[in-house]
Order: structure tokens, then sequence, then C-alpha cells
């Protein structure tokens, strides 16, 4: 289950790129309130001398570390339970992190939930072998990239609104393999079994220069 967009800060980037470098195929959606809390060791709120957490969780949560620990360094870590496992040996610093990983990492809590906007949700993906079948409420997500001329995003699109279908998403991303030439990732409304959306990205495929559907799966939302 990886996370690949968060209400409050947008896209996840790191995920989109894995997308391009392995061959992974979506299976299903989560949506999950996320809400953080700030752990130590002792739980004091005093002598907190650096506090670590994933960036995304940081952002989340800027507005609230600006106004209780202002001018603490406030340090990346790959994950939230990384933060937590390392301020477990650290007892002047602090985690952002779940309940969980203060249950693991034998942490006590400084504060919940300090996430800066209460109505804060991440969606998720489901990574797995397998694809289901059509549920009549689905979602489909593709990758592509298109040729470098005037229209050519347009000129893809246009399919899409050809055939009636509704894309709730596009971003994108630079390819790394040649500058200024990037990736497009695009969520639609259906099932690629569906027959329009099977024809519309049938017709796509034919004015891109790459294209790969990343899968079909019950919509979540």
């Amino acid at each position: 289950m990886v996370p690949i967009e968060n209400s409050t800060e947008g896209v996840i980037n790191y995920t989109l790129d894995v997308f391009m470098d392995l061959d992974l195929n979506i299976a299903s959606e989560i949506m999950l309130k996320i809400t953080h809390n700030l752990m130590s060791k002792t739980g004091s709120k005093r002598g907190i001398k650096k506090i670590y957490s994933h960036p995304q969780p940081i952002a989340q949560c800027r507005g609230w570390l600006e106004e209780n620990y202002p001018g603490i360094p406030v340090i990346g870590s790959m994950s939230t339970a990384a933060a937590a496992k390392r301020v477990a040996k650290e007892p002047s610093s602090a985690a952002i992190a779940s309940e969980l990983a203060a249950d693991i990492y034998k942490l006590k809590f400084i504060e919940k939930g300090i996430e800066d906007y209460k109505n804060n949700y991440t969606r998720f993906l489901v990574i797995a072998k397998d694809s289901p079948g059509r549920t009549g409420k689905d979602k489909t997500t593709i990758m592509f990239s298109v040729k470098d001329r005037p229209g050519a995003l347009y000129s893809i699109l246009k399919h899409f609104a050809k055939h009636k279908i509704n894309l709730t998403k596009i971003e994108s991303r630079p390819s790394r393999r040649k500058a200024w030439e990037y990736i497009f990732f695009a969520d639609m409304e259906g099932h690629i079994e569906d027959i329009k959306v099977k024809k519309a990205i049938d017709e796509v495929k034919g004015e891109c220069l790459y294209l790969k559907a990343l899968g079909s799966y019950p919509s979540a939302e």
C-alpha cells in the first residue's frame, strides 16, 4: 500500500516516480483520515532539540510546529516509523508519527492531533499482481508521454471528452530521461473493460510516444 496524494499537500511525487521505474499494477485505492502526533521517549514538552518525521507529515503540521517549536530543527526521515525508531534512542528528540509507532517503540505523547487541518485525508493505492473485475464504480489510471509540439496534450485529452469520460486527476512528472520531457499520470472514471474507456485509450495510444495502463480498480470516493 503506497500513498499517492494528500488532501492538504497534494500528490506524493516519490510514488509517481516509482511507477516510472517499476512495473506495478494498481488493484485498489483506500482513503484514510490522517492524524499526526508528537512523541518522545519522555513525553516532556521541554528539552526537545530536534524533531524527525517524513516530509509529508512535516508539511501537514508546519503551522503547529512554527507556533509551538519555533527555531527547533525539523529533519526529514524515510518514514514516520523510522523517525519514531530513531527518537526511541535520542531522549532530546521528538517524532511526528502514529499511535501505532508510539506503541511499538515505547514512546510517550507530547501532543496528539497536531495536523494543521483536521479534515486531512490521504489516498493510498494498493499494489498487487491481480487485477479486479468491473464493479460499476471503478477508476482507471494511465501514464503516458506526448510529442513535444503545440497542442499535443489537448489532442490527447479531447479523446476522453469525445467519449464523455471524466478525468478526475492529471499530474505531470519529469521523465528523467531527457531535459524538459514529461510523463503524465491521469485518473479517469470507468474500468478499462468498459467499451468507451477502451476506445478512448486505444485512440490516445496512437498519438502518444508511450502509454501504459497502471490498473482499473474500485473507486473509494
